[in-house]
């Protein structure tokens, strides 16, 4: 009997909630399907890291250890697949180091044993869900989560004796970060470096003012059209940061919360945007720039960023691979309808924040009884595990 492999690269919210689905409905159609006497399906989840990290509340987390225990923010991805059978499905532990649409191979190299020669993974079926990184460790897993653990736990233990920090970034991570800081340490000077010339572009000029307007009341200094170029730091544990004006800030912490970038070098370079995102032909369906190959998430060309952009694509998607791979013989595709209307939630402090949502601005409330309270950390072992997608 012939295996057909499903590949799902990527394990954070894409890649579970996708292997899941796939592993709940999608194999079992269609090996209920008239060729079920000839094929079998097995899906294998590569992983980077052991363990899912819950990069939403990295805000709350890097600030102090007393607000939201880490053992909450990061869960082994293992656990969340006990209940699938070994022939069914696999989890490789390791980075995609390279990829050959030919032979259609993978070559993945070991997370925790660098020694060993790359290991390689065949598919029939393949779907990118590797996500983006950002430079600091903080906001996304490089490989191993002791890192970001690691990362965590030196801002949470620096941020004490600080006198002055350097925030870089006046998108969401960077907002959200500088009113976690200030209503812990109202005495820290705290400065927020936006690049742009407001905060948070994503939202309409008069949210951005707001936000800005609840940080200045917190103390923070907000610089417009600023940039950091390079920071070092030195034996007494101070940063220098140069600027892109020229000019040198020397901080007692600087957290980088700038803008991320699709992990995606190892994909053939005609697979990807001009930006090195994956091409999706339309936006719809989420098929890949070659047949067999789909992408979600963050590293899709498609998508927008942001928690709707994936959760809206999971059945879609999944909907997609069985049409495609029963010749449309099982179940109907379901096209993708993306959510374009203005939405985004930004916690400043723990009670409450600026937003919108499908176009309306919400109050400040909405955004503590949504995010801002507990950065929604008890949907983690949700997430892990797949509760939103136990239905078809």
């Amino acid at each position: 009997m012939a295996v057909h492999n499903i590949v799902v690269i990527g394990a954070s919210y894409a890649g579970l909630g996708t292997a899941h689905y796939l592993l709940r409905h999608t194999i079992p159609s269609l090996e209920k399907a008239s060729n079920s006497d000839s094929t079998t399906y097995k899906l294998t989840l590569i992983s980077a890291t052991t363990h899912f990290y819950h990069k939403v509340g990295a805000p709350r987390f890097l600030a102090s250890p007393d607000l939201i225990p880490l053992s909450k923010a990061f869960l082994p991805i293992a656990d969340g697949f006990k209940s699938y059978s070994p022939s069914k499905f696999e989890l490789i532990i390791g980075e995609a180091h390279s990829l050959n649409d030919t032979t259609k191979t993978i070559a993945i190299k070991e997370t925790y044993d660098s020694s060993s020669p790359p290991k390689s993974v065949s598919y029939n079926t393949l779907i990118l869900a590797t996500g983006a990184s950002s430079e600091s460790p903080l906001w996304s897993i490089p490989g191993s989560h002791e890192r970001t653990i690691s990362a965590l736990k030196s801002t949470q233990t620096a941020l004490p004796n600080a006198k002055t920090v350097l925030i870089a970034g006046g998108g969401p991570a960077g907002v959200e970060t500088a009113g976690e800081i200030a209503s812990l340490f109202p005495k820290i000077d705290i400065t927020l470096l936006s690049g742009a010339d407001r905060l948070l572009t994503r939202l309409r000029p008069a949210i951005s003012a707001a936000a800005e307007s609840r940080l200045q009341a917190m103390g923070v200094k907000v610089v417009h059209g600023t940039r950091a170029e390079r920071a070092t730091s030195d034996v007494s544990g101070a940063t220098e940061v140069v600027l892109d004006d020229g000019s040198v800030r020397v901080v007692d912490l600087y957290i980088e919360a700038t803008g991320i970038r699709p992990n995606t070098a190892f994909l053939p370079k005609s697979w990807l945007t001009d930006k090195n995102y994956v091409i999706t032909r339309d936006n719809t369906s989420l098929r890949g720039p070659v047949d067999g190959v789909y992408a979600i998430g963050d590293v899709a060309g498609y998508s927008l960023g942001g928690a709707l952009d994936i959760i809206d694509a999971v059945r879609p998607l999944c909907s997609t691979i069985l049409n495609d791979l029963s010749k449309g013989e099982v179940g109907k595709a379901m096209p993708f309808k993306q959510t374009v209307t203005e939405t985004q939630l930004v916690p400043i402090g723990p009670s409450g924040g600026v937003g919108s949502a499908f176009g309306w601005r919400v109050p400040s409330f909405v955004v503590w009884l949504v995010k801002s309270r507990d950065y929604m950390i008890g949907m983690v072992p949700g997430v892990v595990v797949g509760d939103k997608f136990m239905k078809a």
